[in-house]
């Protein structure tokens, strides 16, 4: 585009040369030849910017084919690799949820044989208590009664020992009364026989009054 705005230039100058004389012509010339001049380094410089962008553009595409190409990989890896997470997420998944359910079946059966053994242990203290309290209960009936005999033998050996302590003031008294009267008639007697042995002296003392008369 910009060679042909440099060819019109120079078509325009060159139809403004015809009416100039040979020195104008010559410096018109001049001043031509420097324009061609210039436009044509202009032209190579251009040219070589051309290539240098064309260059570049290339090189971008490379690299931008490169990158995409590089992207395409990693997003192909990363897709297995998701694949791959995700299936081991199902089998870990599916581990876990086998292993939660045995778990849980063998925590089951656990809890149910505890509540079984639970209930038989319970069973069996239950029984034990029973048949402690019943034996307690026996036991204390036993005593109870044990302690009324005794309690019975204890009145009747009171009554006994009352009656015998009864009796044996009664005989007390009586033996009592008995020597009282005993004594008594001692006493007597030997009132008697000192009345008696006064008798006695006072005739002997009077048999030797007389005898000494």
């Amino acid at each position: 585009m910009a060679d042909s705005a440099s060819e019109v230039d120079l078509e325009s100058d060159a139809s403004s040369v015809d009416g100039l004389s040979a020195r104008d012509q010559q410096l018109k010339c001049d001043q031509l030849q420097r324009r061609v001049d210039l436009l044509q380094h202009e032209n190579r410089v251009l040219k070589t910017e051309v290539e240098t962008l064309k260059l570049k553009q290339a090189k971008a595409e490379q690299e931008e084919e490169y990158i995409s190409n590089m992207l395409q990989r990693r997003i192909s890896e990363l897709k297995k690799e998701k694949e791959a997470l995700a299936l081991n997420y199902e089998q870990e998944e599916e581990c876990l949820t086998n292993e939660l359910n045995r778990k849980l079946v063998q925590l089951q059966r656990e809890k149910e044989l505890l509540e079984r053994t639970l209930a038989q242990e319970q069973e069996t203290q239950v029984n034990k208590l029973k048949h402690r309290i019943e034996k307690l209960e026996n036991e204390k009936n036993i005593k109870q009664q044990s302690l009324d005999k005794l309690r019975h033998e204890k009145i009747e050996l009171e009554n006994a020992l009352e009656q015998e302590q009864e009796a044996l003031v009664n005989r007390l008294w009586k033996k009592m009364d008995k020597l009282e009267a005993e004594k008594r008639r001692l006493q007597v007697c030997r009132f008697t026989l000192d009345f008696r042995r006064t008798g006695l002296m006072l005739e002997i003392l009077l048999d030797c009054s007389s005898e000494h008369a």
